[in-house]
Order: structure tokens, then C-alpha cells, then sequence
């Protein structure tokens, strides 16, 4: 389904694009063709048209992106990515790490001093 919806999506966009292109703001365009008035579609209509597309393409582009965020594809609870796995066993950078050392022990000294 969501597929579906996203090369529906994906060709509304082509088609606003190209009305929107062939639509100009001051009048001209695929409108300024027609300039004829034995013509079927004058130049309102032709304006009209283009017009009440945009609208319907961009309201229909709009409602099919809402409706392809909800039937987006969700991944399973059970399944962890590999970054959460990662930071779950991350090693504390704070702890001290025990190497064993090459100094023998000085006999259990309280004093804190070490023997020359």
C-alpha cells in the first residue's frame, strides 16, 4: 500500500509541476495560445483550468502524503537496530581499567610510602 501511494505521489508531482510551468502569472503561458475567440476554450477557460488543477493536484498530493505517513511501514518492537545494540553495550569511558602491575607489593605499608 505504501508503495502504491508513493508513486501516486511521485506522479502528482510531475503533473503539478508541468501545469505550473505551462501556467504563467501574467497571463501568458499555454493561455496566451489561445487568444482566438472562435476557439473551443477561450483564454479564461484555458486560465481556469490550469488553475482549478493546480489546486486539485496540490490538495490531493497533500491528503496522499498524510495518508502515506500513516501506512508508512513500522518496524517491530522485538527487533533492535544495530545502534541501539551498539550503545546498550558500550563500555563506561569513566571506569578505571585493572592492569596488573609490575611493581611488586611493598609488604601491606600503611604509611603510603614506598621503599627505594
Amino acid at each position: 500500500m505504501y508503495v502504491l501511494i508513493s508513486v501516486i505521489v511521485l506522479i502528482i508531482c510531475v503533473l503539478l509541476i508541468l501545469i505550473v510551468l505551462v501556467q504563467n502569472s501574467k497571463g501568458g503561458g499555454l493561455a496566451a495560445n489561445f487568444q482566438g475567440s472562435t476557439q473551443i476554450m477561450g483564454v479564461r477557460r484555458t486560465t481556469d483550468f490550469l488553475e482549478k488543477s493546480t489546486w486539485t493536484l496540490a490538495v490531493a498530493l497533500m491528503l496522499l502524503c498524510v495518508l502515506g505517513s500513516i501506512v508508512i511501514p513500522r518496524a517491530q518492537e522485538q527487533e533492535r537496530s544495530v545502534i541501539e545494540d551498539q550503545i546498550q553495550n558500550v563500555i563506561d569511558p569513566n571506569a578505571i581499567p585493572t592492569f596488573p602491575s609490575a611493581t611488586p607489593d611493598n609488604g601491606g605499608s600503611d604509611d603510603g610510602s614506598q621503599a627505594e
